[in-house]
């Protein structure tokens, strides 16, 4: 059983995640919260096994919930909900560690697999999200004007291929669609690239394909 706090200043958010995930029978709502300082108080109590987190709350926004939540227990893993308007929260919540992101106005059968993702130790994102992240990963490297930063040693050619197709926010099916590859070996060399990197996750792969210059 997946047990899922879910964190929303807003009471009919908070009701209709209640309510999508009563019926699945493998996933608990393990507590509700309306501000962070409640969700990080609510997660040491009842010891979730996914945080949805809105990153912006009263009190303690979602972003200073999440690294508190994640100090105390490292193993939690916290999801991001945003909005189309929520971009400058994005980068400080990647920070803080949560492990995806989530319109609030996603399909239930994504809000679903997501936190099931998550569960299971995947990174649930919405494409729209990730390719927000990476717009402004490419507007703020150009402002600063730094170099480019070089993938490390060892990356080959084809990964480079999906690294920068990954930085223009692409799904894994999109990927293998343009590589004409299969979706497994695309989940692979994605895989690989998170180890030889050190990037957890998709969303960090992306940005590091727009600071290397791999992107536009």
């Amino acid at each position: 059983m997946i047990r899922v706090l879910v964190a929303d200043d807003q009471h009919l958010v908070r009701m209709g995640l209640r309510m999508l995930f009563e019926p699945a029978e493998d996933i608990e709502v393990a507590g509700e919260a309306g501000d962070g300082a409640e969700a990080v108080r609510l997660a040491g109590r009842t010891l979730p096994d996914v945080v949805l987190m809105d990153l912006r709350m009263p009190r303690l926004d979602g972003t200073a919930a999440t690294e508190r939540i994640l100090a105390a227990r490292p193993a939690t893993r916290i999801v991001a909900l945003t909005t189309f308007d929520d971009d400058t929260h994005l980068y400080p919540a990647l920070a803080a560690g949560v492990c995806g992101f989530l319109v609030k106005d996603a399909p239930p059968d994504e809000l679903l697999d997501a936190v099931r993702r998550a569960a299971a130790g995947g990174t649930p994102f919405s494409q729209d999200t990730l390719r927000r992240l990476v717009d402004r990963a490419m507007s703020g490297h150009r402002t600063a004007g730094e170099p480019a930063e070089e993938p490390p040693p060892g990356i080959t050619p084809r990964e480079r291929e999906v690294l920068g197709l990954l930085g223009e926010g692409l799904s894994n099916r999109e990927i293998a669609d343009r590589l004409h590859l299969g979706v497994t070996t695309v989940k692979t060399h994605v895989a690989s690239l998170m180890a030889k990197t050190g990037r957890d996750n998709r969303i960090r792969l992306a940005v590091l394909a727009v600071r290397s210059g791999l992107v536009g």
